[in-house]
């Protein structure tokens, strides 16, 4: 089959690669435009565009994808199947049409739970047991297309964002190549979702890293892992001269049974820092204050000695 990939994110490089040593012939790859990095504003591509041009491939990067030119572009590469992968932008119905085999969508979640953009961290936060990849049809409505191949993967207790998304990863090639034949042969399910059971992961943003020290300690225990390494956690606190400021903290972090007022410190004692939760308490191995060094929890305390965190 004539494949076009469409893919931005790192977690779709091992996948790209994948197809790319498989006996499918690889047409091109559609990206995100370069971005602006850095004080100097210095263009910088995506990783994938640069595995696809030394592949010599043809890139695009359409500004906004259902815009006539880039259709046309993307038509002109005849592609039988379409394969989607954490590309970043919304399909129009002419390119969903386009494709004589299928176009499909690789999800990183057991659909229907958590469609949208934070789904290796809703996983995470919820406290469930296993995720994995979805392997779809892409239709108009948000990753609601019936689903070709699932293929699951456990959480463990010390997963955090960052490495249940380095796991899925490496697991996407093996979701792909799974399908591939099927949909080859014409022998693909579709399976559809069972709207009832629907989740929403809406994307993250900064203001979502602070932490509420009313939750319960094993709802932020997973929420600092979830949100590791974006877009992290922190709670805010006041120096010796009074002036607020922000604390990053780290995982790994231990849930513990002393109570206190939600965001006391507990104890000074030890390398680790001690904070009441409205529910029991967590225990901080490392953190980060502005304009400082990342440090341990014991000598954060030292020299800085707060009563509390907010």
């Amino acid at each position: 089959m004539r494949v076009l990939f469409l893919g931005t994110g790192e977690i779709a490089i091992p996948t790209f690669q994948a197809l790319l040593g498989s006996e499918q012939e690889v047409v091109g790859l559609v990206t995100q435009p370069d971005k602006a990095v850095g004080r100097s504003s210095k263009l910088r591509p995506p990783a994938i565009k640069v595995i696809a041009e030394e592949a010599g491939l043809p890139v695009l990067q359409p500004e906004k994808i259902r815009e006539p030119e880039a259709l046309a572009a993307i038509e002109a590469l005849q592609a039988d199947l379409m394969v989607v992968m954490a590309y970043g932008q919304i399909l129009p119905k002419a390119l969903i049409e386009m494709p004589a085999v299928a176009i499909i969508n690789l999800h990183a979640s057991l659909l229907p739970k958590y469609r949208g953009a934070s789904c290796i961290q809703s996983a995470i936060l919820n406290g469930d047991a296993e995720t994995g990849w979805s392997v779809m049809h892409v239709v108009k409505a948000l990753d609601a297309g019936d689903v070709i191949h699932v293929l699951k993967t456990p959480i463990t207790p010390d997963d955090t964002g960052e490495s249940l998304h380095d796991r899925l990863a490496e697991l996407g090639p093996q979701a792909l190549l799974a399908t591939l034949p099927l949909l080859e042969s014409g022998e693909a399910p579709r399976i559809p979702q069972d709207e009832s059971q629907t989740t929403y992961a809406p994307k993250l943003d900064r203001e979502d890293a602070r932490l509420d020290w009313s939750q319960p300690a094993g709802e932020l225990e997973r929420r600092v892992r979830a949100l590791h390494s974006w877009p992290g956690s922190y709670a805010l606190f006041d120096d010796a001269r009074g002036k607020e400021k922000r604390l990053k903290l780290f995982p790994p972090v231990a849930v513990d049974e002393a109570r206190g007022e939600p965001g006391e410190i507990l104890s000074g004692e030890g390398e680790e820092l001690h904070v009441a939760c409205g529910e029991g308490s967590l225990r901080f191995s490392e953190v980060q204050a502005d304009g400082g060094k990342r440090m341990s929890g014991g000598d954060f305390l030292r020299g800085t000695q707060p009563a509390a965190l907010k």
